[in-house]
Parts: structure tokens; sequence; C-alpha cells
């Protein structure tokens, strides 16, 4: 049994790391508000480019399409844009974009695909590299930025963009996590190369006559989407992270707390045996003179 003054550090130890999950707590929900602010403002845009590109790319097929809508023509090489935090102490939120994006992986390898990975913040980077090493061609560093925005968005979206143009992979799949409440973020995989038309997409009924036409619009707007929904994942990554955060040090504040109250009944009652062993010991030696 170890002794009230081990007892006494263990109790100490645990009451400062609770402080310290708390105030992450208080942080990370300070954090929180801004952050899901940002990510509910893009999904409106985002989702009208959508409906825009809908409209747009009706009136284009065959050869007139654009590569980024009509793609390569084949789907060999896979690259993998798999977005994730530079910090840890969030739950599960780093490990479950990391699943999903492993188990796709693992999927087209099986189907004889060749996978790219381009991992985007440190933590995914860590989980992916223990066993897709080879596959990974590309680390990028987002720690340096205190708050993620257009730009890099921006220069994510050119560097895929350029790499598609050189021939190096034909479809790409956006990895992140939906902010959805504190306690629920929903990793999605989004398909950003050739670009997705949901289904059922709103369309206006309204006859357009573009000019210029549908096609060149469309080699100036898709672009710009792929930047705009690369955006929308790092917000809605940025307010999961937070949530995520949020609900992990809730947890561990108080499960620490319970050790408190744990190691306090523990030391009560060894303090107490020793004190009772003590009184023992000089009622048996009275009794003995």
């Amino acid at each position: 049994m170890p002794s009230l003054k081990d007892l006494r550090n263990r109790i100490a130890s645990v009451k400062a790391t609770q402080k310290i999950t708390k105030a992450m707590q208080m942080v990370a929900a300070a954090k929180l508000r801004r952050a899901q602010t940002a990510a509910e403002a893009a999904r409106p845009y985002a989702e009208r480019m959508e409906t825009v590109l809908a409209n747009l790319a009706s009136g284009v097929s065959g050869s007139s399409a654009p590569r980024l809508i009509a793609g390569t023509g084949s789907d060999k090489v896979h690259l993998l844009l798999v977005l994730t935090a530079e910090r840890g102490l969030c739950g599960a939120f780093n490990s479950s974009i990391a699943r999903l994006a492993r188990d796709k992986a693992n999927a087209l390898k099986a189907e004889g695909k060749t996978v790219k990975i381009i991992c985007v913040g440190k933590k995914g980077y860590d989980i992916l590299r223990r066993q897709f090493a080879n596959e990974i061609i590309e680390f990028i560093d987002l720690r340096e930025f205190k708050q993620v925005g257009f730009v890099n968005a921006e220069a994510i979206a050119q560097n895929v963009l350029s790499r598609f143009g050189n021939g190096e992979f034909d479809v790409a799949t956006l990895f992140f996590s939906k902010f959805k409440s504190v306690i629920a973020q929903i990793p999605t995989a989004q398909r950003i190369i050739p670009a997705e038309i949901p289904e059922g997409t709103k369309q206006t009924d309204a006859v357009y006559d573009y000019e210029p036409d549908e096609g060149e619009i469309l080699e100036a707007l898709l672009p710009r989407n792929l930047t705009v929904q690369v955006l929308r994942g790092l917000l809605e990554n940025a307010a999961s992270e937070q949530g995520a955060r949020m609900s992990a040090m809730d947890s561990a504040t108080r499960n620490a707390g319970e050790m408190i109250k744990k190691q306090t009944t523990l030391y009560n009652r060894s303090r107490q045996a020793m004190i009772t062993k003590e009184l023992i010991e000089i009622i048996s030696g009275a009794e003995a003179l």
C-alpha cells in the first residue's frame, strides 16, 4: 500500500491535471464559437457553387466538357487529400478521418488502383505514414498559421490542380470532418476531381444564353470551386476539432474529479488505519505497565 505522502502527491498531481483540462475546455469553448460561425457561413456558399456548376454542366457534354468535370477518362490513379488537425487532445477527431482515408486507400489498392496521399495536418500524417509511407507524396504543415483561411485553401487547391495538369492522378478525393455538434462530428469523403455534381441538385427552369459559353465559364469557375471546397473542409475541420477537444477535455475533467474522490477516500482510510494502529500501540503499552 502506498504511503500517505505518496497518496498526497498523487492527489495533488491529479488536481493539477484537472486544472489544465478545465482550462483547455474553456479555451476550446471560446474558439468553437468563432470556428462554428465560420463553418456555417461557408456552407451556403459551397452549396450554391454546386448548384451553379450543376446548371452549367447540364449544357456541356462530351469533348466540350472541361477535364475537371469529364476527368481523364481513367481512374487508375487516385489522390487522397486528407485534412486533419495539427494538434491532438481532441478525442477521436483525427483518428476517425485517418481511418476513413485508410479504408478508402485499402479498398482502392485491393482493386488494383494506385493510391497517392497528401496529408494536410501533422496528426493525419503521423497516423497514415505507419501504413502508407510509400503512398504519401506530400505533407503540408499549417502549424505556423494561427487561423486557416482562403489563402491556405487556395495554395492547397493550386497544388492539386498543378499535379492534375501534370497527369499525376485521375481522381481526387477530399477527406475532412463535418461539424454537426459538440459531441458529433461526421468524417466525410468528397470527390473533388472530377467535380462531383450531387444528385438531386435543384436546377433552375429558366433558359439562359451564356456569353461566353458554358465551357469557358466552367474553365474559370471549376478551379474556384475546388478552392471553395477545400476551404469548406478546412473550416469544418476547425469547428470539429474544437468541438471534439471541448468534449474530450470535459470528459477528462470529470474523470479527474472521480479519481480525486477515490484517492481522497483511500488517503483518509489509510490515515485512519495508521491512527488506529498508533492508538492500539499506546493503549497496549499502557496496559503492559
